[in-house]
């Protein structure tokens, strides 16, 4: 399948928005009618990975020029600890006819926005930078579906860089969205950057494994934070400044996330009362705002003891460890050399390993900073991707 097709007659909004109101009708009934009488209210019972909830029409600050329609789903996948948990994501389909076959799908991971309900793109403002670079995958002709995340605009607490559930939620984001939006083909790729490039390369791990009803065909990672793991044990009471951009909150967004993932880690007992105070503060605040706040707070005044013992090494390693090796399908990973949110050799090494290890990986170095480096990188991932589909 190509992305230009012969167009064919597009359902009429009414018609779209009728079937989508049956499909939903019908799972909310199907909820109802599995769960157990109680006298007292109780969560809804957990459906299939994929499984909507509801479908509600975007905040105007959430919508995208050249998407019609653009509506935020609620669905099932699975959370931090293994279990059931719900996610929501916003779904935008390009204005006109749609190809034969639908639209294939762009399922696009954001980058960091913080764990509060109110930093969840889909359910507020998105940013310019996700504005112009989602415009771009509309106008190539591509459907785009956007996780929150776990914990994002739904119950709980968002684990930040928790890579499995990351990952599978940008995957069953995409059997959502088709689940309503008739117009959708099964073929899709994952796209993210920064936090989001972490879960890209989640879901590219085992995206044919977990949904083989869809026709996966690679993804993007650019800006991946990875190999994270090897950093965070050097960390302990003195940690220098090293000049990256933004890290008292990332590290405070990790540790908080951990503590959600491993309720079994005593992850306080690490922090200093001050370290203890902006993680907490991390499950209030969105990122700029935790940023400001941090100050001129460094890593080495959160701490109050060495990350390096066996306990704490092991947890993080599972916790955000991105894998090198067990990918089906291509991969393209990016990154700017002169990033100072996510350093270069954090990214290039990630490209080596995959290469050594015989992953199928196209790796490209970008004169600009963090995100300006995405920007840059649009017609190489475009042609990447349109060369998979």
């Amino acid at each position: 399948m190509t992305v230009a097709q012969t167009p064919t007659k597009r359902p009429t909004t009414e018609t779209t928005r009728f079937r989508r109101l049956g499909i939903v009708t019908a799972a909310v009934a199907v909820l109802a009618l599995t769960a157990p009488a109680a006298v007292s209210a109780a969560p809804a019972p957990a459906g299939a990975p994929g499984t909507v909830v509801s479908v509600e029409t975007l905040p105007a600050d959430a919508q995208l020029v050249g998407a019609h329609d653009s509506e935020r789903l609620t669905y099932w996948t699975e959370g931090p600890t293994g279990g059931p948990a719900l996610s929501t994501g916003a779904v935008y389909v390009p204005d006109g006819p749609s190809p034969a076959g639908g639209w294939p799908v762009v399922s696009w991971a954001h980058g960091t926005t913080g764990v509060a309900d109110a930093c969840a793109p889909s359910h507020g403002e998105i940013s310019d930078f996700a504005r112009t670079y989602l415009g771009t995958w509309l106008a190539q002709g591509f459907a785009v579906v956007a996780s929150d995340f776990v914990g994002l605009g739904t119950d709980g607490t968002h684990a930040y860089l928790h890579g499995r559930s990351e990952g599978r939620a940008v995957i069953d984001m995409v059997r959502a969205a088709r689940a309503v939006t008739p117009e959708l083909s099964p073929t899709w790729v994952a796209v993210g950057h920064s936090q989001g490039g972490h879960a890209a390369m989640f879901a590219a791990h085992e995206a044919t494994r977990y949904a083989p009803e869809l026709d996966y065909r690679g993804a993007v990672a650019t800006g991946t934070p990875a190999n994270l793991e090897d950093l965070f044990p050097l960390g302990g009471p003195g940690f220098p400044n090293l000049g990256l951009s933004g890290l008292p909150a990332f590290a405070a967004y990790v540790v908080d996330g951990l503590r959600v993932a491993r309720p079994d880690i005593r992850v306080d007992d690490y922090l200093t009362p001050v370290g203890a105070g902006l993680v907490r503060r991390s499950e209030q605040l969105c990122f700029t705002e935790l940023l400001a706040e941090a100050g001129d707070v460094g890593v080495g005044e959160m701490l109050s003891r060495p990350l390096g013992d066996d306990t704490f090494r092991t947890a993080i390693r599972e916790y955000l460890s991105v894998p090198t090796t067990g990918y089906d399908r291509p991969l393209f990973v990016g990154h700017g050399l002169p990033d100072t949110t996510v350093p270069y050799p954090l990214g290039a090494k990630l490209a080596a390993d995959l290469a050594l290890n015989g992953q199928n990986v196209t790796f490209r170095t970008y004169p600009g900073t963090h995100r300006v480096s995405a920007l840059e990188s649009l017609p190489d991932v475009t042609a990447f991707v349109r060369a998979l589909i």
